[in-house]
């Protein structure tokens, strides 16, 4: 009977756990139908600022992704009023959207983005930003240079990413430049950070002036300020001796960098102490602690801590090595974002801003800034006279990097990823020696075919190129503008640097001797004169015209080239302030006088080449000593004309 009843109380109670079961799967249900789906995607991320937003000032949001969907970005009032709205989405990668209310009323605001294409509980994303009718206090200092309240992550490097491209964009065809970083960075229409921690902090007008090795750092360094994100640098060699640059210590915001009583010959100088007659001994001078307070702390912090502490030698570090700043990534439209540096192997660095993408009409480009010894900050576009590469152990790693990620442990310091972590990191994962694997022709085609994926019209190219000579040509030419009223007004000769010093010193001949950029500038008219070979042979990538050889297609761009080098004029200021006009094919008629036109102590008519006793030349009142006319033909003049630069050591 036992048998029975358990079969009869078994048909009793399956009926009951189905109802029990169907309940439960109901209730599931309809507890899912009430709950958002979780849309905090890879690398979505809402910037928002001020960082306690206030009626009184503007209300400036940035959403960023990793997926290049078309939508729209609003803004909605407490009332429930759409505000403002764009569908202008810029970036890839990143791509973000970017709006603006210049005076946003109290109340809880929406920043709404609509995106075509995503999974349908995730087309909306919505998050509401609290802005209070009173101006809030600010952040207050901390033990550590600034307070740490987020960490790096792909959101976070996206918003950063989406704050260059803002904060040096412009029409491709404009000409950007400026006299010092500060210029930008206060500038509240360019610089969506502006004010941020509402203390006033970017009205205090601080002099920002970085060189092209702190410039990276300065930037990054800012955006962490703001967004409260942590930040490091290491004290680096400069190489030599046939090795690369190497790191012996590592210094951040938690685990500051020791201020010593005194120090000699560390900082980098401004000083006239290449001047023939000025003091030969060491500068000595004390240097004082970082003030307190968070603006002024910051202040010191990026302009002597940082400025002090960093130099071109942070960024050719060897490609395999875990302690540096900077980690090498491979050549693809994913890994080259902004904020992505460029370290050429002969000591300059620059910083990609955007990347514009191929059309129909001009190819792809990539943008990038850098700074010079004088502070001058300028956009530049990316070829082969402005991004030098070379394989040779002995200058280090060149190619570009990231600035490698910082992380927070639990008990508050500070650790930079190794290689490997980084490999492996879900944020992250790009790490690659590929630059270390490639030649120099590679190494070009390669980003050819990052930048212009499809073949690309060999004479709009051609032109293409002529106009990022002209870019360079014209940025020399505020150069040695800078050097023409220095020595109006400074009579006492500048020494001479010895040997591949004249590359990498300091004080007046690092400021208005140029060196360094006219030998980019002759490699650079070198690609130019050579584009008709160029595309000889490699024809493949390019749309050539029907029914021609690439022989013919050649001799056809040799003859326009002519004509568009002749076309493209420029004019600097001869010695009495005169204006002298040239073409770009009068520049590369002289181009073995500009292989010796780099001395701060010429007239500018002899640094751009005029011919001695020629009217261009008859106001010039200054040339530089015979001995260092001798010294530079005879040591120095080869280095020119075989376009290299010599190893350190």
């Amino acid at each position: 009977m036992l048998p029975v009843r358990l079969s009869s109380v078994c048909d009793a109670i399956t009926p009951f756990l189905i109802a029990c079961a169907l309940v439960v799967v109901l209730q599931t249900q309809a507890r899912a139908e009430d709950v958002a789906p979780v849309c905090d995607e890879y690398g979505l991320a809402l910037l928002s600022t001020p960082h306690a937003p206030w009626k009184g000032a503007p209300l400036r949001v940035i959403f960023a992704t990793e997926k290049p969907q078309d939508g729209a970005l609003a803004l909605i009032s407490p009332s429930g009023k759409v505000a403002v709205q764009t569908s202008d989405r810029q970036g890839g990668p990143p791509y973000f959207w970017h709006a603006e209310i210049a005076s946003p009323e109290a109340g809880t605001w929406q920043a709404k983005l609509t995106r075509q294409g995503a999974a349908p509980g995730c087309r909306d994303i919505t998050r509401d930003i609290v802005v209070a009718r009173k101006k809030p206090r600010g952040p207050g200092s901390s033990k550590a240079v600034w307070p740490l309240r987020d960490k790096w992550d792909r959101g976070n490097e996206n918003l950063y990413a989406a704050w260059l491209q803002i904060l040096f964009d412009a029409p491709l065809d404009e000409d950007l430049s400026w006299k010092a970083l500060g210029e930008v960075l206060h500038n509240d229409s360019r610089n969506v950070l502006f004010n941020h921690l509402g203390l006033r902090e970017d009205q205090t007008r601080a002099t920002i002036r970085p060189d092209c090795a702190d410039l990276p750092y300065f930037l990054r360094a800012y955006y962490a300020f703001k967004m409260g994100l942590p930040f490091g640098y290491a004290n680096c060699t400069r190489g030599g001796g046939g090795k690369p640059p190497r790191c012996t210590k590592w210094w951040n915001v938690v685990k500051e960098e020791p201020a010593p009583m005194t120090k000699t010959a560390r900082r980098k100088s401004r000083s006239n102490s290449l001047i023939r007659g000025a003091a030969a001994s060491p500068a000595r001078y004390r240097t004082p602690a970082r003030p307190k307070g968070l603006v002024p702390g910051f202040q010191h912090y990026l302009r002597r801590t940082i400025a002090d502490g960093v130099h071109s030698g942070n960024g050719r570090t060897a490609n395999d090595d875990d302690d540096t700043d900077f980690y090498p990534v491979p050549l693809t439209r994913e890994a080259l974002r902004p904020g992505t540096i460029y370290a050429d192997p002969y000591g300059h660095i620059l910083m990609l801003v955007k990347r514009v993408p191929q059309t129909d009409e001009g190819a792809g480009v990539f943008l990038a800034v850098d700074g010079q010894p004088d502070g001058t900050v300028s956009r530049k576009r990316f070829w082969r006279g402005n991004f030098l590469f070379a394989q040779d152990p002995a200058l280090g790693g060149p190619g570009f990097k990231r600035i490698r990620p910082i992380e927070r442990k639990a008990n508050g310091t500070l650790r930079r990823l190794t290689n490997a972590q980084i490999a492996d990191h879900p944020d992250y994962g790009d790490f690659s020696l590929q630059q270390s694997t490639i030649g120099v022709e590679a190494f070009y085609d390669r980003m050819d075919d990052v930048m212009s994926p499809e073949p690309l019209d060999p004479f709009k190219a051609m032109t293409e190129a002529v106009t990022a000579l002209e870019e360079q040509v014209n940025a020399r030419v505020n150069s040695v503008e800078n050097g023409r009223k220095f020595l109006a007004g400074n009579r006492r000769t500048v020494a001479l640097p010895k040997g591949a010093s004249i590359f990498e010193t300091s004080g007046p001949w690092e400021n208005f001797a140029t060196p360094s950029r006219d030998l980019r500038l002759l490699i650079a008219m070198d690609v130019v004169r050579k584009f008709p070979d160029r595309v000889a042979r490699r024809p493949e990538r390019y749309a050539m015209p029907a029914g021609k050889t690439p022989e013919e297609v050649r001799k056809e761009l040799e003859e326009t080239l002519l004509t568009e080098l002749s076309a493209r004029k420029f004019s600097y200021k001869r010695s009495d302030g005169s204006s002298w006009t040239l073409s770009l094919d009068d520049l590369l008629v002289r181009i073995t006088d500009l292989e010796m036109a780099y001395n701060i102590n010429d007239c500018a008519e002899m640094r751009w080449g005029a011919l001695e006793g020629s009217e261009e030349e008859s106001t010039c009142k200054r040339r530089a000593p015979s001995t260092q006319r001798r010294k530079m033909a005879s040591d120095y003049r080869p280095w020119f004309s075989e376009r290299r630069r010599p190893p350190r050591g």
